[in-house]
């Protein structure tokens, strides 16, 4: 093994700040849909600080978007420009992920400094950082002040469509949060993805590192 310095600071603290702001706009979200329901605070300080949450996720995401965009380290996010290779790599990574590891086959992607998401991962986290993730602050946005975007939550519908995508995209995120604390495990410990997010030291398989 070799180690490998796959996350910098910037994008552990982004990743941290995010994880732990994603997590309280889930369960304060939980219970401002499920008034009566949930009571761990009272109604108006729910709302108050999943408005206040939101926010600081929407600065972190600029932070996240200005920093990759002003370093090398947006080659992560190259997409594969060959839609062939694309679809073998991801049939081949979800084939690992829901057969092969369990009769213990080697993991077909390896991580490389400039390379650190497999097809799936690259595909998934695009669509949720350049699409739902905006969709959702911008959402979030109109109903935080109803009566100032009226004339745009009109545009799309009324209140009740805004509601509706948003609630749906947080379903989504409640399942990619477990999947994504799932799949945190799979290294080559149970613990070696989570300690690389920390120390941004990543272990890696010498022969697979040189390829």
């Amino acid at each position: 093994m070799i180690r490998l310095y796959i996350h910098p600071l910037p994008v552990r603290l982004w990743h941290w700040t995010n994880a732990a702001g994603i997590v309280m706009m889930i369960l304060t979200g939980m219970q401002i849909r499920y008034v009566g329901l949930i009571n761990v605070l009272s109604f108006r300080t729910t709302v108050l600080l999943h408005n206040t949450i939101g926010f600081i996720l929407i600065a972190n995401f600029f932070l996240w978007l200005g920093y990759y965009l002003s370093s090398d380290r947006i080659k992560v996010y190259h997409p594969e420009l060959s839609p062939r290779e694309h679809f073998l790599g991801a049939w081949r990574q979800a084939y690992y992920y829901g057969y092969g590891i369990f009769k213990g086959d080697p993991n077909p992607f390896h991580v490389s400094v400039y390379r650190k998401f497999n097809p799936l991962q690259s595909m998934l986290y695009q669509i949720i950082m350049m699409m739902l993730l905006p969709i959702q602050f911008y959402t979030g946005i109109l109903m935080w002040d109803v009566k100032r975007f009226s004339a745009q939550v009109d545009f799309f519908g009324g209140i009740r469509v805004i509601d509706t995508v948003h609630v749906l995209i947080f379903i989504f995120l409640v399942f990619y949060v477990l999947a994504h604390v799932y799949l945190g495990t799979l290294g080559h410990t149970r613990t070696a993805h989570f300690k690389a997010m920390l120390t941004g030291y990543e272990d890696v398989d010498e022969v697979a590192a040189g390829e």
